[in-house]
């Protein structure tokens, strides 16, 4: 023990000068917004190396279960697909119009496969990191699904990494409507079970049933229609009475997310920049 105190007085300058240093990058980073985005971003390459090396080992130990999953899917969709197949030709007597079809909805959407290094699911502004950036052609607004549904909206891109801003964040807000009724809302999420989120501002006069799939809208210039969101829980009244609050069961599960596919749509990309020329043209009137 004495040697220690010995120690620790003749080098207590260095111990005091290392915990000064750690006090003031602690300071600099956390009340000064530019150095700490900087820093805290998970989109710089240092912490997204870091990020796919630890989601590499987890993806490891979740192969076996993804398999499964992306195995199942792939029978559902074959068999639906095979279905559809067979009734576009009884109804049209062209089997050639399928493919036809087919190249054209191929055309139209580019995916951009990529793989979840970093995902929270515990906090109000849940962010989610993925292993491609500017250089694969990701770009800032870009819509994110995976094999079950939406996953959220690229919101920063580097060259090498991307931040998505996924529907379990507080900030997220997109249109979405009711399978095959045509009424459509804003799903948000609130916090809590990263499960479950709620449809806003469906219209009193709406007609539809618990289980009802939601979808997406294609009213927004991010996702095109009918990519599924989940499906409606429980009804409520909203606080004023004049519409529903749908309480639904997201399709993706984000505590297991490892693989995405980034929706470059060069059509939909199109309607964003009119949108917002017009937002700033608003503006410039104001």
């Amino acid at each position: 023990m004495k040697n220690l105190l010995e120690f620790l007085a003749k080098y207590y300058h260095w111990f005091l000068f290392v915990v000064l240093e750690i006090v003031s990058m602690v300071m600099l980073f956390q009340y000064n917004s530019y150095q700490g985005s900087v820093w805290f971003s998970s989109a710089n390459v240092l912490t997204g190396k870091f990020f796919e090396w630890n989601s590499s080992v987890e993806s490891f130990f979740g192969l076996v279960q993804e398999n499964e999953l992306l195995t199942t899917r792939n029978v559902y969709l074959e068999r639906q697909v095979k279905q559809l197949s067979e009734k576009l030709v009884e109804a049209t007597g062209d089997s050639s119009f399928l493919k036809r079809g087919q190249l054209e909805v191929l055309n139209e959407y580019k995916l951009i496969p990529a793989k979840v290094v970093d995902n929270s699911i515990a906090s109000r502004e849940n962010l989610i990191t993925i292993d491609k950036g500017s250089a694969d052609g990701v770009r800032k607004d870009m819509g994110v699904a995976c094999g079950t549904g939406i996953v959220g909206i690229v919101y920063m891109v580097s060259s090498a990494y991307s931040v998505v801003i996924p529907v379990i964040n507080s900030h997220s807000n997109i249109s979405v409507a009711i399978q095959d009724r045509g009424y459509f809302g804003y799903l948000q999420w609130n916090g809590g079970a990263s499960s479950i989120a709620y449809v806003e501002d469906i219209p009193r006069h709406a007609h539809f049933r618990l289980y009802d799939k939601i979808v997406t809208s294609g009213y927004s210039s991010v996702f095109p229609p009918g990519l599924l969101v989940g499906k409606i829980l429980h009804v409520y009244n909203s606080a004023d009475g004049l519409s529903y609050r749908l309480q639904v069961e997201l399709s993706t599960d984000f505590g297991n997310l490892r693989n995405v596919c980034v929706i470059d749509d060069a059509l939909m990309q199109e309607r964003l920049k009119v949108l917002r020329a017009a937002q700033d043209s608003l503006k410039a009137k104001e």
